[in-house]
């Protein structure tokens, strides 16, 4: 071997452990901030949503308080910059001039918790993700010999805080490649494999429970062509969660003075909550009432309005909380409107058809179909679904109705929330 041969293969060597390294840190690094917002997001939502059920007017003050925080700090603490949620990941991944600061995890973490504990209709999953972006692309940054692996570095954080969020490794290397990366390479194997390892590891050692505790016992074959129209549905409102999002954003951002956003915005968020209390944060209260009385619900007037309105509501209470300065994303809102749909769907059939499905298995279908549709990433709604409820029973039909919500969604419109590029004036 001559000389030069020696340098280059050393050179690999010492380049592969310094990666290696930066993984392991980085994994464990995501999975710890990962799981110390999913806690404190739980343990403050339900004391304040709790206080709220109480007594109403807690219901106006918190919206109000909790955008007027974010907004504090956001100019006194965090540049003044306003955070574009996965958007700023593109941008960091397209310009090799752009990088993620390391303000934006102390950002995203405290804004995501206060948006969500104070009532604003998102959930922490963005925010989890991008400051966990930020923390592999501070990595990226303190070593030379890793400028050409910035977005490698960047999406094993990703999928570690996915992986941490969701106990669901499979789903945290599928985000990363089906919504980020788009290509994988040796050095994407490497660090998102290294890093999802050990932020996994990392939720066992605390005994991490899934978010939903459910028992799926089976599904019926009668049942399939219905989800398939589940599939279908969930496919055209996730384009009205989109759509809506994207709207009222561009509407809000024609008001100048931050004041009269965050006034304006806690208003709608304050009226929502007042209308109906289960848009409260992330909403999982909701959905978790509702799983453990799944096969007693009965299809009243009273409760289809109440399911009704939901579906009409979540979107524009999400897209006003983002649009006002709340921290988030469409994450946990499509989970929360595909569960509804899904008990929706199963209530009407077994009521007016006899169909005899379980609604317990549509609520389930629907979260994977409606997430699938609104980030376009059908494998990764699949296994973060399984992965929520601890169960694969459904994995077969939650595959085909994710591919099929997806093209749905696609056909309506090309588009995502994070994807979606304004169109510029020439």
């Amino acid at each position: 071997m001559t000389k030069t041969a020696q340098i280059r293969k050393n050179y690999r060597l010492i380049k592969l452990q310094k990666l290696s390294i930066a993984s392991v840190l980085i994994g464990f690094l995501c999975a710890f901030l990962s799981v110390s917002l999913k806690r404190l997001t739980e343990h403050y939502e339900e004391i304040l949503f709790h206080k709220a059920s109480l007594n109403w007017v807690f219901f106006l003050i918190f919206p109000a308080f909790g955008l007027f925080v974010i907004y504090f700090l956001r100019q006194y603490l965090f540049k003044k910059k306003e955070n574009k949620g996965i958007k700023e990941i593109f941008e960091v991944r397209d310009n090799a001039n752009k990088k993620l600061p390391v303000y934006k995890v102390p950002s995203h973490f405290f804004n995501g918790l206060l948006t969500v504990v104070f009532g604003g209709s998102t959930g922490i999953e963005v925010s989890t993700v991008v400051a966990s972006a930020a923390i592999g692309s501070v990595a990226q940054q303190k070593e030379n010999l890793f400028n050409r692996y910035k977005t490698e570095l960047i999406c094993a954080g990703i999928a570690a805080g996915i992986t941490a969020l969701f106990n669901s490794p499979i789903a945290g290397l599928l985000f990363a490649f089906e919504v980020i990366s788009k290509k994988i390479t040796k050095a994407f194997a490497l660090t998102t494999t290294l890093s999802v390892a050990i932020a996994y590891g990392f939720i066992l050692i605390l005994d991490e429970k899934p978010l939903f505790e459910v028992s799926v016992s089976n599904w019926h074959l009668h049942a399939f062509p219905y989800f398939l129209l589940l599939g279908i549905m969930a496919g055209i409102h996730s384009v009205y969660l989109t759509k809506s999002v994207i709207y009222i954003k561009n509407k809000f951002a024609a008001i100048k003075k931050h004041s009269i956003k965050i006034i304006f915005g806690s208003i709608i968020i304050s009226a929502s909550l007042l209308l109906l209390p289960q848009l409260y944060g992330e909403g999982y209260h909701a959905v978790k009432t509702i799983f453990a009385n799944a096969e007693s619900v009965v299809l009243t007037t009273s409760f289809t309005i109440s399911l009704i309105g939901i579906l009409l509501l979540k979107p524009i209470i999400t897209s006003v909380t983002l649009a006002s300065g709340g921290d988030g994303g469409v994450f946990a809102p499509s989970m929360f409107l595909g569960a509804f749909l899904g008990l929706l769907t199963a209530l009407v059939l077994n009521t007016f058809f006899d169909a005899n499905v379980i609604p317990l298995n549509f609520m389930i279908i629907g979260m994977a179909a409606m997430l699938s549709a609104s980030i376009h990433a059908p494998f990764t709604a699949l296994f973060l679904i399984c992965g929520l409820i601890n169960d694969y029973t459904l994995f077969f039909p939650i595959l085909v109705v994710c591919l099929i919500s997806k093209t749905t969604a696609q056909l309506l419109c090309p588009y995502t929330v994070y994807s979606y590029q304004p169109k510029t004036v020439q």
